[in-house]
């Protein structure tokens, strides 16, 4: 016997017959021996109607009410889940995430886990119930609000549930089969990962792979929670997401993920003085804009160029910010491009394969598409490019680097030697 939680997405409980698959899924689950706490989202598209219904109300909704508002779909779900797990003959508790014992810091819309009291839960599966929780919402400590954790927050809240019961395995169902090597709806050569590290997984998380919400890989990391990604459509075994040195094989790539969620910002003419980055990008991150890769030109007669990107949703808050900053440090304007795509390319073999890095840029370059900004970790190489050119960059990067076939770091590496 072992303690499992599984997370159901919004696909998975988008409508009753999808809810009754979910049910008798716990239901099997539960027979087998195993104590089972179970995660939902919202139905289907709920969360964005009930987004639109609130922009419909107020072109500008407060921060609280629409997180009381938003928690609602997730509140539907795991009462509909009790109800179709009861009739199949097992109890069932659903709890929301205040009464689960998700508490999170005060930020409403992107809250953060600080505390699991997840005492109800402990108590509810000693007594043999099957456990629901509504994901994404929890409550703060200090202003007792209910919060949302962010698009994706139901993993994060499966992995915190997880982590809290000591549960065995954490196990993210969805509309895909596990994590592949690029998105198959772009790359039909696709291939499905066995097994990929954590440090991966948040590489790829981080890039734009929507496969798993970065938090949420990130809180498994540092509680030791085993995550198995599968779909809730059929009952082939997953991607499993666990630490390097646990791993039975290592590829050389996990996998390539894209990203047209961001836009490029330049900051033309920027005098080139210690201190003028600061001045730059604290204002940006007061604001809660978040800055992804970065890139200073070369100066010339005391002036650069200064590149970022950042989220779209975040343009309008940064916006005027810009308009500030360009006028106090003296630069010559700015420009914000929505029209980009990122790149990138995460695999813990290129740490000591760097023939990679020649073959992701010399696939682009033969593709005769234009790199405008590279950025790199040790295991990752990212690439900004036009966002009409995303899905044939990644399907040049992914023939050059063979991801269709089995290259393990004991196996055959081929050009990736070099």
């Amino acid at each position: 016997m072992g303690i499992i939680v599984q997370k159901y997405g919004g696909t998975s409980v988008a409508g009753p017959e999808e809810i009754r698959r979910v049910a008798r899924r716990v239901v099997d689950a539960a027979r087998a021996g195993n104590k089972v706490c179970v995660v939902v989202s919202a139905m289907g598209d709920t969360t964005d109607r009930l987004l639109d219904l609130a922009r419909e109300v107020s072109p500008s909704p407060h921060p609280r009410e629409q997180d009381m508002l938003l928690t609602a779909g997730e509140r539907i779900s795991i009462a509909l889940v009790s109800m179709a797990i009861n009739d199949l003959g097992h109890e069932a508790v659903s709890f929301t995430g205040s009464q689960a014992g998700i508490v999170t810091d005060e930020s409403h819309g992107r809250a953060r886990i600080v505390d699991m009291r997840a005492k109800r839960v402990v108590e509810a599966l000693a007594d043999d119930k099957i456990v629901i929780v509504a994901g994404f919402q929890g409550v703060s400590e200090s202003s007792k609000d209910v919060t949302t954790l962010g698009r994706g927050g139901s993993d994060t809240t499966a992995v915190a549930i997880a982590a809290a019961v000591k549960a065995d395995v954490c196990e993210i169902y969805t509309d895909v089969d596990g994590v592949y090597t690029a998105d198959p709806r772009i790359e039909p050569k696709a291939r499905k990962r066995r097994e990929v590290s954590f440090e991966e997984m948040l590489e790829l998380s981080a890039s734009g792979a929507r496969v798993l919400m970065l938090r949420s890989v990130e809180y498994a990391r540092n509680h030791g929670v085993k995550i198995h990604v599968r779909s809730s459509f059929n009952e082939t075994e997953g991607t499993w997401i666990v630490n390097e040195e646990d791993m039975l094989e290592q590829a050389i790539i996990s996998g390539i993920a894209h990203d047209t969620s961001e836009a490029k910002v330049t900051i033309q003419s920027v005098p080139d003085q210690p201190g003028v980055a600061v001045r730059v990008f604290r204002p940006l991150a007061d604001a809660g804009v978040n800055i992804d890769m970065i890139v200073q030109n070369v100066s010339a007669e005391g002036h650069t160029d200064i590149s970022f990107t950042l989220p779209k949703v975040d343009i309008a808050a940064a916006e005027p910010i810009l308009t500030n900053l360009a006028a106090e440090v003296g630069a010559g304007g700015f420009t914000i491009d929505p029209d980009i795509a990122k790149v990138s390319v995460i695999g813990a073999g290129m740490k000591s394969h760097p023939g990679v890095a020649a073959d992701v840029f010399e696939a682009i370059a033969d593709a005769g598409i234009n790199i405008e900004i590279i950025s790199t970790s040790s295991i990752r190489i990212s690439c900004v490019i036009r966002a009409s050119e995303v899905q044939r960059a990644v399907n040049v990067v992914h023939d050059r680097l063979k991801l269709a076939e089995d290259i393990h770091l004991d196996g055959d590496l081929g050009e990736h030697a070099a």
